[in-house]
């Protein structure tokens, strides 16, 4: 309670302002104009080929009762819109997210809601948002471990927008001069009952989270938690730094507490833990002279589960796929798919990896040709993934990208035990 009071007064200690005035000059109102609304998005066509590992515990898992080729053809479509309306202190942001499948369980189409939030500016120092909305905390690429109030991110394709929660937010910043330029109070309550937020967590509670951040000798530093009853309470510390102007350090660290896991050992017993967990990131982004951008970021995941525990959920799932086999009953696999929802399926849910990406642009002096490699490697059981990808941005509006991921990894690893072995795809996205 004495956090809320603090964010609560922080948020609220709005400084009188003076207003600048300088000298008179004239100037054409219309050339300065701001508009008053605006509207985008894009629109996507992304076919994929998956080549299928059937000896894989996760190909198991999903297909036991299917015979499946060795390949699978998926297609996707994707249209996003954006708008914004603004006038006097008042601005509304809505974001919406149409999406199209056509695969092996036949076609499927979802629209949703990613942002939609009304936002009150009544100083340059203060606003306030109510909506829909996603934050984007951490200072992470790939991982954001004191993201507390976002959907994870896939590492495989982390500059995709994400879906927001209700929340109500404040953000009060105030300037200074001297060693620490700038700090700003954002207190955050998010609720969480039937339909609202309802897969955030344990209904029937109002979270309170909050950020404080600080621009303080030429670091940016935040300092984050998250409390309320729907999930453990957490707290976290993120920094980013421009060592030079084209390197920069950065990371993250965050504490959850009692947080709960399911695990299962090579018995097939399950069972469940509660723990104190601390998650953290270092990374790097560097930028060449010949415009080489190399991303680098080791993650350690304090929640996920060690190398036993994921052969022992591995080894449940074969069990299970061998006494269906025999004798067509299916209640292990049942109970194998329950906790890959509940932790083992999830994305990277082992405790340490690394990430590094390189992208080169123009290279050879080819115009518009972005050609990248990215890699995540589980550093618990060496299996690893590898995307090469070309991008091609030369035709006005419109972005060709091909991509490929070939996943390696002996028997009873994350990526050897993943349902396939390959992925290519071709995404066309025209912008508008």
């Amino acid at each position: 309670m004495r956090v809320l009071q603090l964010f609560t007064v922080l948020a609220l200690l709005l400084a009188l302002g003076d207003d600048g005035h300088g000298e008179d000059y004239r100037f054409d109102e219309a050339e300065f104009e701001k508009k008053q609304y605006t509207f985008g998005g894009y629109a996507e066509f992304r076919p994929v080929l998956f080549g299928l590992d059937r000896d894989a515990a996760l190909y198991r898992l999903k297909f036991y009762n299917r015979d499946e080729d060795d390949t699978l053809i998926e297609y996707n479509g994707k249209l996003q819109l954006e708008g914004s309306l603004e006038k006097g202190i008042g601005r509304l942001f809505v974001r919406t997210n149409s999406e199209y499948r056509n695969s092996y369980q036949g076609g499927s189409f979802r629209t949703t809601l990613y942002d939609g939030y009304l936002s009150l500016k009544p100083s340059s120092s203060f606003s306030f948002d109510i909506g829909k909305k996603s934050l984007r905390w951490g200072k992470g690429y790939a991982w954001n471990p004191v993201a507390f109030i976002d959907r994870p991110k896939d590492p495989d394709d982390p500059e995709l927008n994400l879906e927001g929660y209700i929340i109500a937010s404040a953000d009060y910043i105030r300037s200074f001069s001297g060693p620490v330029q700038t700090v700003s109070v954002t207190p955050v309550l998010l609720p969480v009952y039937d339909g609202v937020n309802d897969d955030f967590g344990r209904l029937r509670h109002l979270n309170v989270g909050g950020r404080i951040y600080l621009l303080a000798y030429d670091t940016d530093v935040d300092f984050l938690f998250l409390s309320g009853g729907s999930r453990t309470n957490r707290y976290g510390v993120d920094f980013s730094r421009n060592i030079t102007s084209n390197f920069e350090i950065h990371g993250e660290f965050a504490y959850t507490e009692n947080f709960r896991k399911r695990t299962v050992d090579a018995g097939g017993r399950i069972a469940e833990q509660q723990q104190d967990a601390a998650s953290w990131l270092l990374g790097i982004r560097y930028l060449s002279e010949a415009e080489t951008t190399c991303i680098a970021e080791y993650y350690r995941n304090g929640a996920g589960y060690g190398k036993d525990e994921m052969r022992g959920f591995f080894s449940l799932v074969n069990e299970g796929f061998d006494t269906f086999r025999t004798g067509g009953a299916d209640s292990t696999l049942r109970s194998a798919a329950g906790l890959a929802e509940g932790g083992y399926g999830r994305m990277n849910p082992m405790r340490d990896y690394l990430y590094v990406r390189i992208s080169q642009k123009e290279p050879f002096d080819l115009l518009y040709f972005t050609p990248a490699l990215t890699s995540i490697v589980n550093l618990d059981d060496e299996s690893f993934s590898m995307s090469p990808e070309l991008l091609y941005a030369g035709i006005t509006n419109l972005e060709m990208r091909l991509k490929g991921t070939f996943l390696g990894g002996s028997r009873l690893t994350e990526y050897g035990e993943k349902q396939n072995d390959y992925r290519v795809e071709l995404r066309l996205r025209y912008y508008f």
